[in-house]
């Protein structure tokens, strides 16, 4: 049956939107939203007429995955999920739960269900289960058991099985934009029964919207930095010095072992590769403040010179490597400069992976070729008995060839001649090196045929 307001049959979700002690809860959960239009942001799965919103407001409801960053959402969506399917809710977090607890869940649901009852059963942080603890929940959802509701801040593609995901739905939750999460402050400032109107505080937009900027998409964190501004605001005003103390210590969304981490680092290296230098530095500061390791960007930023520089610059790997010396050296923030400027050049240096493809295809060619001979003339021939065999026979000493080069000399393994591995580009020191490359193997090729 699908909800309206007016009902709510479930005790177990209404206990999580109302209880005797709601003044002790912190101003997020007084303000969590009751219904759909509630909830700010989330436009593209949630404004009227969008799939989801139908599926929820007609009562059919499917079990999913909700992925998304801190305090977009997720944990209201499921409440609601529960109200709107006029559904018991379970909530368990895979941070505090165990097999046992998950096992007791489910027993619970069994019971419901055998009433006629349907339950959604909410895990947080889903992504921290196991396989075993994942697989757990397959059975009772495909039987109709459960209304599965997950909720995550990794991709679900990397952390999840695909047993799990195949029976849920993926819905991507987006964080949520200063100006919704300004309207959510408003709400709350404006809500004399859970909010905070009573207090009659008295600020500005533009305070609301520096508190709006500092949450970096998560509404739960404005509130709280609301709240915490409304505690300490003199005579009912909030102040700009208040703020000031209260956003002292923000941070963005950051997370060292998590997706957030590989798609920063990702768009550093893309930016180097792009030769867009202001990304470039921007994408560094964003690691750096937000904790990461400033050795392993200096690895990394190593890498990108041999990779993506290559020998069209290759000053390059020596600046890398004393960029890192520089930061083992000064340590932070100083330290920090020398990185900065090495992703800057980096990302204006030319750019050739002529070398980094000729080593992957060697690479490919010795794994696939087995173990080929070395000429015989190439061999070394320390004693009488090698050399009676024929090892360094037909030798030619480059330096005593005209040119400096025995351009009729064969190198490769028979089965390899003539084969090209290196292919400069035609940037940077590789252009030279390019036109001396051709040249050469144009006067082999001629050798060989004479």
């Amino acid at each position: 049956m699908p909800y309206h307001p007016a009902m709510d049959r479930s005790h177990h979700t209404s206990e999580l939107f109302a209880s005797d002690s709601e003044e002790l809860k912190p101003l997020a959960e007084r303000m969590r939203p009751r219904s759909l239009d509630e909830i700010v942001g989330q436009q593209r799965l949630l404004a009227p007429g969008k799939a989801l919103r139908r599926a929820l407001e007609s009562g059919r409801v499917h079990s999913m995955v909700l992925w998304g960053p801190p305090g977009c959402g997720k944990t209201t969506l499921a409440l609601l999920v529960a109200r709107y399917a006029d559904a018991d809710f379970r909530a368990i977090s895979a941070v505090l739960s165990g097999l046992p607890d998950v096992r007791k869940a489910l027993a619970e649901a069994e019971a419901n269900f055998a009433q006629g009852r349907r339950t959604v059963l909410f895990v947080d942080e889903v992504h921290r289960f196991n396989k075993a603890q994942q697989d757990a929940f397959l059975p009772h959802i495909e039987r109709g058991v459960i209304i599965f509701i997950g909720a995550t801040t990794e991709n679900p593609s990397f952390e999840l099985n695909s047993a799990l995901l195949s029976r849920c739905r993926v819905h991507v939750l987006d964080g949520v934009s200063p100006d919704d999460i300004a309207a959510a402050l408003r709400r709350a400032l404006g809500d004399a029964e859970r909010g905070l109107g009573a207090l009659q505080l008295d600020v500005t937009d533009a305070a609301l919207q520096l508190i709006a900027q500092a949450a970096d998409g998560d509404v739960r964190r404005a509130l709280t930095l609301l709240e915490i501004a409304a505690e300490l605001a003199d005579g009912g005003v909030i102040e700009q010095s208040t703020l000031e103390q209260v956003l002292a210590d923000r941070t963005r969304r950051f997370d060292k072992s998590g997706e957030q981490f590989y798609d920063q680092i990702s768009a550093l290296h893309k930016s180097v590769r792009s030769s867009d230098p202001d990304a470039a530095v921007y994408w560094l500061a964003r690691m750096l403040d937000g904790g990461c390791d400033p050795l392993y960007l200096a690895r990394r930023l190593t890498r990108m010179a041999v990779e993506d520089v290559g020998l069209a610059e290759p000053r390059a790997w020596r600046m890398a490597l004393d960029a890192w010396d520089t930061y083992e050296r000064l340590g932070s923030p100083e330290g920090e400069l020398g990185l900065a400027q090495l992703a800057i050049w980096l990302a204006i240096a030319p750019k050739s992976n002529a070398a980094y493809m000729a080593y992957n295809q060697v690479r490919s060619v010795v794994s696939d070729s087995g173990t080929l001979e070395v000429p015989m003339h190439l061999r070394n021939a320390p004693t009488k008995l090698m050399k009676g065999l024929g090892y360094g026979k037909g030798y030619q000493y480059d330096h005593d060839m005209q040119g400096g080069v025995a351009l009729d000399q064969q190198c490769l393994p028979d089965a390899l001649v003539g084969t090209e591995f290196y292919h400069p580009v035609e940037r940077g020191l590789e252009l030279k090196l390019r036109e001396k490359l051709l040249a050469l193997r144009e006067a082999r090729a001629q050798a060989r045929k004479k």
